[in-house]
C-alpha cells in the first residue's frame, strides 16, 4: 500500500467529473482510457428518497501488487520510498500483461499510444510537493490526498457498516 492516499467524501460529490478530465489532460491521454473514475451507484433510499452515490475509485496502489511482477518488461515498477506504483512508459512494450492481471482493472489501454496507463497518483506534482490533478480539480473538495494512515476515520467506519449491511449482520 502506498503511504499516500486520496480520500473522496461521498457527500460532497456532485458527480461533475471534473476529477477525470483533469487527470486525462495532465496525463495526455485520449478520449478512452480512465485512470480514475466516477462510478453511480444507486439509487439507494436515503430518508425515504431515492438517490445516487457517486464514488471515486482509482488505483489501490496495492502493498502486493499483481501488475508489477505480470510485466515482462519491469515497465510496472513501485517505488520503494512511497510504494506507489507507476509504469515507466519508455519501457511499456503494450502487451497488456498488467491490464490482465489487475482484478481492478486499475490499468487502462490508451489505443492512441499503444501503451498501459494508470493512476499514479501524479508522481511529478507529489515529487513538487503539489496535490495530485484530480484532487485539485475537485470543484467541492470532496477529493483530498495526504498520508494513508490519515485517512479519515469516517471512512473506515462507513466501510465497517457497509460489511456487516451487506452480511446481513444488522
Amino acid at each position: 500500500m502506498s503511504t499516500y492516499a486520496i480520500f473522496q467524501d461521498e457527500s460532497k460529490c456532485i458527480s461533475c467529473r471534473s476529477c477525470q478530465v483533469q487527470c486525462k489532460i495532465n496525463k495526455g491521454l485520449s478520449v478512452g482510457p480512465k485512470p480514475n473514475q466516477i462510478i453511480e451507484v444507486g439509487p439507494v433510499n436515503k430518508d425515504g428518497r431515492p438517490k445516487a452515490n457517486f464514488v471515486f475509485l482509482s488505483c489501490f496502489h496495492c502493498a502486493d501488487p499483481w501488475c508489477v511482477p505480470a510485466c515482462p518488461n519491469e515497465a510496472m515498477q513501485k517505488r520503494d520510498t512511497d510504494g506507489v506504483i507507476f509504469i515507466n512508459q519508455n519501457r511499456c512494450a503494450g502487451c497488456k500483461s498488467c491490464i490482465m492481471a489487475c482484478p481492478w482493472s486499475a490499468p487502462q489501454w490508451d489505443a492512441q499510444k499503444g501503451k498501459a496507463v494508470k493512476c499514479d497518483l501524479c508522481l511529478e506534482r507529489i515529487d513538487a510537493g503539489l496535490k495530485p490533478a484530480c484532487v485539485t480539480a475537485c470543484p467541492t473538495s470532496a477529493l483530498s490526498f495526504g498520508p494513508a494512515e490519515n485517512v479519515p476515520e469516517t471512512k473506515r467506519i462507513r466501510f465497517a457498516r457497509q460489511i456487516v449491511a451487506s452480511e446481513g449482520l444488522h
